[in-house]
This record gives C-alpha cells, sequence and structure tokens, in this order.
C-alpha cells in the first residue's frame, strides 16, 4: 500500500519560511502528478501547488511568488519551500500523489502561522 508521510510543519511568525517534506513509501517514478492540499479549520480542503514528472510546476495564485514545489525522484520525496508566510497560510498541509489526479494523500501536518 503506498504511504505518504509529510513532515516539516510546525509553528512559525508571520514572515518566515518552512519546508514541507513527503516521503513515499514507494517510487514516484510511476506518479505523474504530486502535489499539495492544505485546508483551514470551517474551510474546504484547497488546491496549493501540483509538479508533474516533467518538473511543470502550478501554483494557487494566493501562494505563487511565495512557495515552490519541488521533487527528488531518486528520494521519493516531494517539498514544498513556504516564504513569506501569512497567517492565512494556517491550516494542515496534505501531500498527493496520482497519474492525472490525486489518488494517494498523506495523513497531513500542521502549519500554524502566528506571533
Amino acid at each position: 500500500q503506498v504511504r505518504l508521510v509529510e513532515s516539516g510543519g510546525g509553528l512559525v511568525q508571520p514572515g518566515g519560511s518552512l519546508r514541507l517534506s513527503c516521503a513515499a513509501s514507494i517510487s514516484i517514478w510511476r506518479f505523474n502528478v504530486m502535489g499539495w492540499y492544505r485546508q483551514a479549520p470551517g474551510k474546504q480542503r484547497e488546491l496549493v501547488a501540483t509538479i508533474t514528472s516533467g518538473g511543470t510546476a502550478t501554483y494557487a495564485d494566493s501562494v505563487k511568488g511565495r512557495f515552490t514545489i519541488s521533487r527528488d525522484n531518486a528520494q521519493n520525496t516531494v517539498y514544498l519551500q513556504m516564504n513569506s508566510l501569512k497567517p492565512e497560510d494556517t491550516g494542515v498541509y496534505y501531500c498527493t500523489l496520482g497519474y492525472f489526479a490525486p489518488t494517494h494523500w498523506g495523513q497531513g501536518t500542521q502549519v500554524t502561522v502566528s506571533s
């Protein structure tokens, strides 16, 4: 069974940075798309960023220019570098993978942006 384990979340002050990691239990070479979603309390889960096997990245407008998604196939790991964090970035961040749409999800890691 495919397992995705997120890490790197925590408490950070506004304007700070965090790097989230997602370690997959199997090779990610076979999956075309990996991504990150997030969910804040009382809100629906939203797509944050995706990256294809070819390295093409997409971002939600709210994080464009601040977040960077990357993948390391050799380490079977996907990253989300988050800079200039804002309080509205607070939420549980989920790693996903799939071929054309998410089919596997991690358990999530909490990100809290607050003074």
